[in-house]
């Protein structure tokens, strides 16, 4: 079990454990899918925003910002007319994106086991999420 600086371990069922913001972060529909679109190399926004249909420039934005300030994700701006950016993994973010895909990978086989996994697939019934 990890540890924290004073050597107590930690405990991510504990309301003041570290591991519960990023347990937040990495449990967002959105961080998730992000990361998982740059398993294959750095991508640029307009990629990863047509990758994750349904996303809002707004929403994905804020995420690549939080994923990056966590040390998931790199931003490299390169000095070119109009401004090239492109979004990578740092080692940190290949290092989470092997649970994320496996977790990816349980969903897509087993989705058609939950209840209610047709309203699920209606894009209708998931307006505001």
């Amino acid at each position: 079990m990890a540890t924290t600086s004073c050597g107590k371990p930690h405990d991510v069922y504990a309301a003041a454990c570290p591991c519960r913001d990023m347990l937040d972060l990495l449990a967002n529909k959105w961080s998730a899918l992000a990361l998982g679109a740059l398993e294959d190399g750095p991508r640029r926004f307009g990629v990863i925003r047509t990758k994750l249909e349904g996303v809002s420039p707004k929403v994905l934005t804020a995420t690549l910002r939080r994923l990056e300030e966590h040390g998931l994700i790199d931003r490299t701006v390169y000095p070119a007319v109009p401004l090239h950016v492109e979004y990578s993994l740092t080692d940190l973010g290949r290092d989470a994106c092997e649970p994320l895909a496996l977790l990816r990978h349980w969903v897509v086989d087993n989705i058609d086991r939950f209840p209610g996994s047709a309203v699920l697939s209606d894009p209708r019934a998931n307006v505001g999420s």
